[in-house]
């Protein structure tokens, strides 16, 4: 049986990476897919661990050679999934979670429509907006322009399965587990195992009343 592809993606400073770090901490059989950026390394960060930091030529070089899942800009970067690493986890029967900005959640989502999806939404933009600033991870400029396009970006809970509101992280990170959790037990990921369940009631095995 395949694993789940699960995307969780919710507005710049919307905690979707301190949860996803905790469900991984407490989830069996569930991997991370590493994204590629053009982005700056912030501080704190390491390269293969928390993305895969690239040029802009090295990054149009995988466009070229057909090998990310999905890309997209965003804020003035690339972001990018590979293909492969996604891929081999699902089909060996592993979840797999795709942290990943609405625009390419939306991209996954049209080429996979049975992925889990999930939207990380903050409890209001004034905790959005101190998130942000307290990361201290951006420019002025840069900070600016997240919280102008945090506005859109969270119109677009919408097209997502599951809401996790991140107003206490114990609380989200359980929510946020229960969900990938549930999935795993959908009558239509569990037929193998229901049929070799039935399999085992042969009826002929069975004495008739009265013997």
């Amino acid at each position: 049986m395949k694993g789940n592809l699960i995307i969780i993606s919710s507005p710049s400073g919307g905690g979707k990476g301190t949860l996803i770090k905790e469900v991984l901490k407490t989830t069996a059989n569930i991997g991370y897919s590493v994204s590629y950026t053009t982005r700056a390394m912030r501080d704190g960060e390491e390269n293969e661990r928390d993305y895969f930091f690239v040029s802009h030529e090295e990054f149009e070089n995988k466009i070229s050679h057909n090998d990310f899942l999905e890309y997209a800009v965003v804020h003035g970067n690339f972001y990018g999934t590979s293909k492969t690493q996604v891929n081999k986890d699902i089909n060996n029967g592993r979840d797999v979670i795709l942290e990943i900005d609405v625009q390419g959640a939306e991209n996954i989502m049209k080429d996979f429509p049975e992925a889990v999806s999930i939207f990380i939404l903050p409890p209001t933009y004034e905790i959005l907006r101190e998130r942000l600033t307290k990361r201290a991870t951006e420019t002025h400029e840069n900070l600016a322009l997240r919280l102008r396009n945090s506005f859109g970006e969270v119109q677009k809970y919408q097209e997502f399965e599951y809401i996790v509101i991140n107003d206490d992280r114990f609380r989200a990170t359980a929510d946020l587990q229960t969900i990938i959790l549930a999935e795993r037990l959908k009558r239509v990921r569990q037929i193998g195992a229901i049929q070799g369940i039935l399999d085992s009631f042969d009826i002929s095995k069975f004495n008739t009343v009265g013997d």
